[in-house]
């Protein structure tokens, strides 16, 4: 398997931001074995970022696919903002999530980042590099824009794409440089559909659409929960009540929020990848049953009767049969 264009890219992967969270709250092993196991059950696309544990996901990741042939997944890791190595988002003794997270847009930064992105992956080439967490640098980015062109010339860079849970930000680089990918999370869910015209021009345009955070950080896994998160902050009553009808819904069809969230997703054509972020062997079974449960054609009706999707969005009853590899 290539990432090249002429070539569709899986339409499930694995998202690792959970699998960089450091010790004790979860092992190398048990991360490592969440890996192989999404590989065992035909995952074949990856994806990955400095941030993420500053780095230890990347380790983990490099770990798990050291025997599996280059050719036969997608690699996606990221440039521009990490943290201090084994750390998780809300440092200990710190009073606000990501407190000594250091972004550098730079050519040198960008370089070197990549470069030690390739020697924890144990690779020699990503498919995919994305600029992440643009939100203000956007004009500082560019620099790294440009290195990545540069080292995609060197063969170690393919596709040159964008991560963010922002719309607007990705909308902006796009019309400043050239990209050929971007992931876009938590904007494309049954709670978010601010990512719908980003992701349905982009399709029209060639580019290739990964969407991550189908679950919103968490409320829409399960419901109900104990305590709900959105956007990684505790749900807003506005939110809790939207997501209590969704669930109500679901609940009177017989099917589990988790299964239309995943797979209200999985339906858009215009998108290619849709991640999954497991952080254990249960969550990842629960996650991949979850694309196949059946879905009556009656939710998805109530669903648009209730403005919670638009009409006419895509639809599915189960995931594809080459959801996976």
């Amino acid at each position: 398997m290539t990432s090249g264009d002429e070539k569709r890219w899986p339409r499930v992967g694995l998202g690792c931001a959970a699998l960089g969270t450091p010790a004790p709250g979860l092992a190398d092993s048990t991360a490592v074995a969440v890996i192989e196991a999404a590989i065992v059950r035909g995952i074949r696309f990856f994806d990955v970022a400095p941030l993420y544990g500053g780095g230890l996901a990347e380790m983990r990741l490099g770990r798990a696919l050291a025997g599996l042939p280059r050719d036969d997944y997608v690699l996606c890791t990221k440039t521009g903002v990490t943290r201090p190595f084994g750390e998780p988002p809300l440092p200990k003794g710190a009073t606000r999530r990501r407190a000594h997270d250091v972004w550098d847009y730079s050519a040198s930064a960008t370089r070197a980042s990549i470069e030690r992105s390739l020697e924890r992956l144990r690779v020699d080439r990503l498919d995919v590099a994305h600029l992440h967490d643009t939100e203000d640098h956007l004009d500082r980015c560019l620099d790294a824009h440009g290195e990545l062109a540069r080292l995609r010339d060197e063969g170690a860079v393919g596709a040159i794409g964008i991560g963010s849970n922002c719309v607007e930000p990705v909308a902006h680089l796009l019309t400043q440089a050239p990209f050929d990918a971007f992931l876009i999370a938590g904007c494309y869910t049954l709670l978010d559909q601010s990512a719908r015209t980003l992701i349905d021009d982009a399709h029209a345009r060639g580019l290739r659409v990964v969407a991550g955070g189908v679950f919103n950080s968490g409320i829409l896994a399960r419901w109900p929960h104990p305590a709900p998160t959105f956007g990684y902050s505790p749900a807003d009553e506005a939110t809790l009540a939207r997501t209590a009808r969704i669930a109500a819904l679901c609940a009177a069809h017989r099917v589990p929020i988790a299964a239309a969230a995943l797979q209200f997703v999985t339906a858009n054509p215009a998108i290619d990848t849709v991640l999954l972020g497991p952080r254990s062997l249960v969550e990842l079974d629960a996650n991949l049953a979850a694309l196949r449960f059946p879905i009556p054609e009656a939710l998805w009706s109530a669903l648009e009767a209730e403005a919670i999707i638009p009409r006419g969005s895509p639809r599915r009853s189960h995931a594809p049969d080459d959801a996976l590899a």
